[in-house]
């Protein structure tokens, strides 16, 4: 990246870099992702502005900026459906082949609680660390595919899953 280049993003997260994060944070309604986020936009634009000229990099950014941010919350969204499709809908009847559904009505109150509490806890972790824990869980990436992924190391990848799962096992045991 040549010295102009960088001078302009510097100059950018200068001027913009609090508005970037309040745009964001109004979208995924959490600071913490936010700036996860703008860094994200300021390393993809980076990334960009070395191959081409932009007209407007403070548009350009935010735009990028707004599609992670969609991204972010389609993928969470996803990940929701997901998880309420492995327990069982209300009012279902069990056969007495389907053993998913043999149980107390205590039990499935006791899952949807615990369910509850890891969403809480997902909701609660920064957004590096629910993405490669959910990559991990619910993709079945394994650490190498997710460090490629998010452009990260391995190591960090097994210390943002195992943060995800000590505050799943701190939220579930609250119960």
């Amino acid at each position: 990246m040549n010295k102009a280049r960088k001078t302009l993003l510097e100059k950018l997260f200068a001027d913009h870099g609090q508005a970037l994060v309040r745009f964001i944070t109004r979208i995924v309604r959490s600071t913490e992702d936010a700036e996860d986020i703008a860094q994200h936009a300021y390393l993809r634009l980076q990334k960009l502005s070395d191959e081409k000229d932009l007209d407007n990099p403070r548009a350009y950014l935010f735009q990028i900026a707004n599609n992670l941010a969609v991204d972010q919350l389609r993928r969470g969204k996803l990940h929701i459906e997901y998880i309420n499709q492995q327990l069982p809908a209300e009012g279902a009847t069990a056969t007495d082949d389907d053993h998913a559904f043999h149980q107390s009505p205590e039990r499935v109150l006791a899952a949807r609680q615990q369910l509850q509490a890891i969403h809480e806890a997902m909701d609660s972790l920064p957004l590096k660390c629910r993405q490669a824990f959910l990559l991990h869980r619910s993709r079945g990436l394994s650490y190498s595919e997710i460090a490629h992924e998010m452009n990260i190391s391995v190591s960090s990848v097994e210390k943002y899953i195992l943060q995800a799962l000590k505050a799943c096992r701190k939220k579930v045991g609250n119960l």
